[in-house]
């Protein structure tokens, strides 16, 4: 049980699979100026989470308390923060990759990693939100500027990043195709997706050529065939290294396109631009399931069977 200086926290002494993660008490975090502490009512759970749990970003030392997402309420603020009071409800992503800690039942991080949730969100489909959509929002908006009637290609359309890119995308009036297995077409369909593509009975290079914008969180094979069904000046962003960009970016020079690989940033405009969106309903997070706190590892193993339809979320109160 914790006290006023500690919290329930989920850590890990090694790295390794899903069984090295434990619940914990850790000190409470302080903040210091220009931060804000949240208490923690929900925390996304990520890819990019297990990668660090497992060792697999090229790390040798654990990362304390994983997580990046977070959703709750501002229970301190420091020196100088003058947008956000304590009773705030607020949700964001803690500064990637350096700013981990949403596993716990408190998490500190700049007071701009943070914007107000929108009354229509609870906690947990608001958790779910801030890294994947940061992702799909910087890569179209900041990164593509895609433009109405544009034609945009989302691989794992029904992924974290994808299903949320679709509902970016068609916000900003694209005509969006996505590639998912044939059981989730009803919800790509029902987030705005004008063509869906089943992976398992169609090759995609085959049904799709002349876009302005592919999305790309696979890389690999399906990133390097992807170039091809890009328009001449098309654009591929990839959410992928996996060491074969530069390769890659040979073979979109060959066909006069463009590769960029985008890793997210914490960002207060892009999240102010997700809660908008998420207020307007054009934007909504699908959430496959939810564990309780203590159960991160059965969260973890859940997550690495590759079988989540959007976002899986970690309910801390």
């Amino acid at each position: 049980m914790s006290d006023d200086t500690t919290m329930r926290a989920i850590s890990q002494r090694v790295l390794g699979g899903p069984e090295v993660l434990e619940e914990v008490d850790r000190p409470r975090p302080v903040p210091g100026a220009g931060e804000v502490l949240v208490r923690v009512h929900a925390a996304g759970v990520n890819p990019t989470d297990w990668k660090h749990r497992a060792g697999m970003r090229g790390m040798t030392e654990p990362v304390p308390v994983l997580g990046w997402d977070v959703s709750g309420v501002v229970a301190e603020v420091g020196y100088g923060v003058t947008l956000l009071r304590p009773g705030d409800e607020v949700f964001g992503m803690l500064p990637y990759s350096h700013g981990a800690g949403a596993y716990a039942e408190y998490a500190k991080a700049p007071t701009r990693c943070f914007v107000r949730k929108p009354a229509n969100l609870d906690h947990v489909h608001a958790a779910a939100l801030p890294l994947a959509g940061l992702t799909a929002y910087q890569a179209l908006v900041d990164t593509a500027d895609v433009q109405p009637g544009q034609r945009v290609l989302v691989h794992a359309a029904a992924g974290g990043v994808g299903h949320l890119a679709v509902q970016i995308a068609k916000a900003r009036g694209a005509h969006v195709i996505g590639t998912a297995s044939a059981p989730k077409h009803d919800l790509l369909r029902e987030l705005g997706a004008d063509e869906v593509i089943d992976y398992r009975a169609t090759d995609f290079a085959d049904a799709v050529d002349g876009v302005d914008v592919v999305l790309d969180p696979l890389a690999g094979e399906v990133r390097t065939r992807s170039l091809g069904a890009l328009r001449r000046d098309g654009l591929l962003i990839s959410f992928v290294g996996d060491g074969t960009e530069a390769a890659a970016r040979e073979k979109a020079a060959e066909l006069g396109v463009r590769l960029e690989v985008l890793l997210v940033e914490a960002d207060n405009a892009g999240m102010r631009a997700i809660a908008g969106l998420a207020e307007q309903g054009l934007l909504r997070a699908h959430v496959d399931t939810t564990f309780p706190l203590a159960d991160a590892a059965k969260a973890h193993a859940y997550a690495e069977t590759s079988r989540t339809t959007g976002k899986n979320v970690l309910v801390v109160r």
